[in-house]
C-alpha cells in the first residue's frame, strides 16, 4: 500500500516544500556544494589561540573563536587531554570529564592555600543561602557527610583497634580453636 501526498493533503501545510520554485530561501541561498563539508556560511577569520585548546575529535579543526579560558594544567589537565582523545558518544568522554571537573577544584583550593589565601568555602558553595531557604536539605547533606566520614574512620583504624573492647583484652577465647571440655 503505496502512500501519496494526496494521502496527506489533508494536513494544513503538507508539503509546503515539495516545490522547488516556492522554496523560501530560493533567492538568497546559493548552493556551493561546500554543504556537505559543514560549511554554509562565510568562515570568520580564525582566532590565533595561545595556549592549548581541547576539541572534540568529531570536529577537523578548532571553530573560530575560541575564547581565552586557561590551559588545561596538572592532574584534571592530563584527565581532560585523555577524554578527548575519544568520541563524544563514548563515557570515556563524558566520565573523566566529570572527574577532572571535581579534581580541578580540589587544585583550586591547594593552590588558594599556596598563594597564602584560605578559601571560604562555606562561602562559596552558598550554604548560607541553603541554611535560610533549605534547611532540611542542609541537614540531610550534614547527616551524610558525617556519616561517610564516621565510616571512612572506622576504616581507617587498625582491626583490633575496632574490636569489641572484651576481645581485645583477652576475656574471650578466638572461636578458630575448639576447646576441649571434661566432665
Amino acid at each position: 500500500m503505496e502512500k501519496t501526498a494526496a494521502d496527506f493533503a489533508h494536513i494544513p501545510g503538507w508539503g509546503i516544500d515539495a516545490d522547488p520554485k516556492n522554496e523560501p530561501t530560493y533567492p538568497n541561498r546559493h548552493r556551493t556544494g561546500q554543504e556537505h563539508d559543514g560549511y554554509t556560511w562565510q568562515r570568520p577569520t580564525q582566532q590565533v589561540p595561545d595556549h592549548e585548546v581541547l576539541h572534540s575529535i568529531e570536529r577537523p579543526n578548532l571553530s573560530a573563536v575560541v575564547g581565552n579560558a586557561p590551559a588545561p594544567t596538572g592532574l584534571s589537565g592530563m584527565i581532560r587531554r585523555f577524554a578527548f582523545k575519544f568520541s563524544e558518544n563514548e563515557y570515556l568522554h563524558w566520565l573523566p570529564l566529570l572527574a577532572a571537573d571535581k579534581i580541578n577544584v580540589v587544585e583550586g583550593i591547594i593552590e588558594d592555600i599556596s598563594k597564602g589565601t584560605v578559601p571560604n568555602i562555606w562561602a562559596e558553595k552558598g550554604y548560607n543561602a541553603q541554611w535560610k531557604h533549605d534547611l532540611s536539605g542542609m541537614l540531610v547533606k550534614i547527616a551524610t557527610a558525617a556519616a561517610v566520614t564516621a565510616g571512612l574512620v572506622y576504616l581507617a583504624l587498625p582491626k583490633n583497634g575496632r574490636s569489641h573492647k572484651a576481645s581485645a583484652t583477652g576475656k574471650y577465647k578466638s572461636a578458630s580453636k575448639p576447646r576441649m571440655v571434661s566432665l
